[in-house]
C-alpha cells in the first residue's frame, strides 16, 4: 500500500468508530487517506477525528469542497488508487447498486474508476433482507469486493451477522487488490 491513495468512505453505522482504526492501519502499510463521511456518520464520530489522523482535510459534502478548480469529489475520484466503504450501511448499499449520487461518498462512487472495497456493518435482517442481497448482487456483478460482516452481538441487542469484520480483514484485502 505504499504510497498508495486510498479513499475510505465511512457512513452511518454504530461501527463507524472503528473506521478510526482501519485509517490508522492503512497509514501503517504506507497509504494515503482521504477520508469522506457521510452525514449520519458524522453523528457517530467528527470530522476532526479523521482529519486529525490523517492529516488531509476530510469531506461530509458536496457544498464542503474547496480543493482546487476542480471539483473536490471528481479530484479525489481521479486520484483514488482504491475507494473502501467501511462500514456501509444498507442505504449506501442501494444508492450505489442504483446509481444514487445524493451526496459526496455516493458522486465519488460513481465518478471513480479505481477498484471498490465494502465492509458492511447492520442489523442482521436488514443484511438478509432481499433488497440488500439484490444490490450486493449487482455490486458484485460490478466486480466490487466485499469483506463479510461478521457474527456476534449486535448494537441493536440482536446476535447474528452484520458486525463490521476485524480491521485485518479489510487490511487484507485492501493489500491484496493493490498488489
Amino acid at each position: 500500500m505504499k504510497d498508495k491513495t486510498i479513499l475510505l468512505g465511512v457512513t452511518g453505522s454504530i461501527a463507524a468508530y472503528k473506521a478510526a482504526d482501519l485509517l490508522r492501519e492503512l497509514q501503517n502499510h504506507g497509504a494515503d487517506v482521504h477520508v469522506l463521511m457521510t452525514e449520519s456518520a458524522q453523528r457517530f464520530v467528527t470530522p476532526l477525528t479523521f482529519k486529525t489522523l490523517s492529516r488531509n482535510p476530510v469531506l461530509g459534502s458536496l457544498w464542503d469542497e474547496e480543493m482546487g478548480w476542480c471539483p473536490g469529489h471528481i479530484e479525489l475520484a481521479d486520484k483514488a488508487d482504491l475507494l473502501i466503504v467501511a462500514p456501509a450501511t444498507a442505504n449506501t448499499l442501494g444508492k450505489f447498486a442504483n446509481g444514487m449520487a445524493d451526496d459526496l461518498l455516493a458522486s465519488v462512487y460513481l465518478a471513480t474508476r479505481a477498484p471498490i472495497l465494502i465492509a458492511p456493518a447492520m442489523n442482521g435482517k436488514m443484511w438478509e433482507h432481499p433488497a440488500t442481497l439484490r444490490n450486493r448482487e449487482i455490486l458484485d456483478n460490478r466486480g466490487h469486493r466485499f469483506v463479510e460482516p461478521s457474527e456476534g452481538d449486535l448494537a441493536c441487542g440482536y446476535v447474528g451477522k452484520g458486525k463490521l469484520c476485524e480491521i485485518g480483514s479489510i487490511i487484507d484485502a485492501a493489500a491484496e487488490m493493490l498488489a
